[in-house]
């Protein structure tokens, strides 16, 4: 029967012949995470339960990343809890400190995920492995410690809804403003519990990077999952990085969707976020006089190096405003280095940013970069939820990094035609 990608992959790993939306099944996992607040809990149940040992120790990663380099007592002993588990049961793909980046960035980099696989995370924004054309969701800490004890986990089957985008975006139009758009289109809740199949030939020209950043915010519609289909670019990114054997697989043409959405990018202008819900979104050229306290460019969503050349192309020769703390965040080691080698430390120096080690920190309130009451932030993070980057009384407005760092030197959110880009 035709199956799109999603359902491919759930039957493959449930080995069955087919499988169709509604359908529970167990399904064996090819990868499974957590980080430093979601594994404890996680830790705890397995330790509760009995269990000696892990199904896999080269299918689990800890990542320790959300408020690390670690911020106080209490993270201190989350991380240790995590790297005792780590050492005791040997699992392979543990990090922190030096060798750890924000886990959504570092599994991809690190060649972890490949096409066809199933990744489980205890963190909603394991749907970020998606844009690699793998079936990844994010799930509670005791269904993942059910996962790191047996190897399976049960799942419904999602509906599928396709999303097509034509078009040739203009200059500062990134993924990003892509699924801003798509969200602002249908709700936080119009994907919910769906598998979101981003395709078209405006998917075809958008890097592996900008399918990253549009797979990791499907969770923000309510999405199950997000997915690419592999192509030449899903190729070339893995080139070098994993040596895996992997499935490639792709939906049939006579599969089902719940509903089709098509788009027409070249008529996007950058988008912004306002608070307090993602789906709040307006075109940048849409707003006029919201002051900013704060620009924080990084996380799991836009913290990769396309990222950062994004931001210093519009940094360049500018200084943030006196009233704007810029905050950058590199995702990763690796990106932290190639932003090193490539100069883009200087122009962020020279405009007067504050750069950060590899952390999730600012995005979700734990630290280097905490708002107080009445601070807006414009942020090339995922959520803006009231509360989400410090104090209920502040403001939160999602942009891509050419937004994000435009507004860092207008002082107020604009985009980078006011500077003259």
């Amino acid at each position: 029967m035709p199956m799109t990608i999603i359902e491919k992959i759930l039957a493959k790993h449930a080995g069955a012949d087919g499988v169709s939306p509604g359908d529970l099944i167990m399904a064996d996992v090819d990868m499974a995470l957590a980080n430093d607040i979601t594994a404890p809990l996680s830790i705890d149940v397995f330790t509760e339960a009995g269990v000696k040992e892990v199904f896999d120790t080269k299918k689990i990663a800890l990542v320790c990343d959300h408020f690390t380099p670690n911020k106080d007592i209490d993270s201190a002993n989350q991380c240790k809890m995590v790297r005792e588990f780590a050492r005791k049961m040997g699992i392979v793909h543990f990090y922190e400190g030096g060798n750890c980046g924000v886990e959504h960035a570092l599994l991809p980099e690190l060649g972890l995920v490949v096409p066809g696989d199933l990744v489980i995370g205890a963190d909603s924004h394991t749907c970020t492995y998606g844009a690699l054309g793998a079936f990844a969701t994010g799930v509670g800490s005791t269904d993942l410690a059910g996962v790191m004890m047996t190897g399976q986990v049960w799942l419904k089957v999602p509906e599928s809804m396709k999303f097509v985008y034509h078009g040739t975006p203009g200059k500062w139009v990134t993924g990003k403003d892509y699924i801003l758009h798509t969200i602002g289109d249908i709700g936080v809740d119009g994907a919910l519990y769906r598998a979101m199949e981003f395709t078209g030939p405006a998917i075809d020209d958008l890097s592996i990077e900008g399918r990253l950043t549009m797979a990791n915010m499907a969770i923000e519609a309510g999405g199950k999952c997000g997915v690419c289909a592999p192509d030449v670019k899903t190729k070339a990114y893995l080139a070098g990085r994993t040596d895996r054997a992997h499935t490639v697989l792709e939906s049939d043409g006579a599969a089902g969707y719940l509903d089709v959405r098509e788009y027409d990018v070249s008529k996007l202008q950058p988008q912004v976020a306002l608070p307090h819900l993602p789906s709040n979104t307006k075109a940048v050229g849409e707003l006029s006089d919201i002051r900013i306290d704060q620009s924080v460019i990084g996380s799991c969503t836009n913290g990769r190096i396309e990222d950062l050349r994004i931001a210093a192309e519009v940094l360049t020769g500018r200084t943030a405003h006196p009233d704007v703390r810029l905050v950058i965040i590199p995702a990763t080691p690796e990106i932290y280095r190639a932003a090193l080698d490539e100069g883009l430390f200087q122009i962020f120096l020279d405009a007067g940013a504050a750069i950060g080690p590899p952390t999730c920190g600012p995005c979700l309130g734990g630290h280097m970069g905490v708002l107080a009451a009445g601070e807006r932030a414009i942020a090339t993070t995922n959520r803006n939820f009231q509360g989400r980057m410090g104090d209920p009384k502040s403001e939160v407005y999602l942009a891509n990094p050419a937004v994000a760092a435009a507004s860092a030197v207008l002082g107020r959110i604009g985009g980078p035609e006011e500077l003259g880009l």
